[in-house]
């Protein structure tokens, strides 16, 4: 059996690991009437889960990307599994701004992928 790839690897669990973080940081919203500290509990308990993809991502990445691509990556899955979350789970829409931003953060990730020789 093939060794996964670096690349397909790492960017695979930064984006399991995304979805993990999403849930717990923007999940509770739509359980207002749950007690603070239990949202908090159950968020940790979903961030753990995060943590075992996060770190091991970052991990095996690094070297073949440097920590400020491998960030970098991370903040555009992010943004990424935050838009659709946003849309399909909290039911908010994704409006022009949103984009405008988006493609202004794609180009700073392009900056950091560039070679500038």
């Amino acid at each position: 059996m093939p060794a996964i790839p670096v690349p397909v690897l790492t960017i695979g669990l930064l984006l399991v690991s995304n979805i993990f973080m999403t849930f717990a940081w923007y999940g509770h919203l739509k359980f207002k009437a749950a007690p603070l500290i239990v949202v908090i509990l159950v968020s940790w308990g979903i961030a753990f889960f995060e943590y075992l993809l996060q770190v091991p991502a970052n991990r095996i990445g690094h070297g073949h990307f440097t920590a400020a691509q491998l960030k970098t990556i991370q903040e555009v899955i992010t943004l990424s599994v935050f838009a659709v979350f946003s849309w399909a789970y909290l039911k908010e829409p994704i409006t022009w701004q949103h984009g405008v931003g988006f493609a202004l953060i794609a180009a700073g990730a392009w900056f950091i992928f560039h070679d500038w020789g």
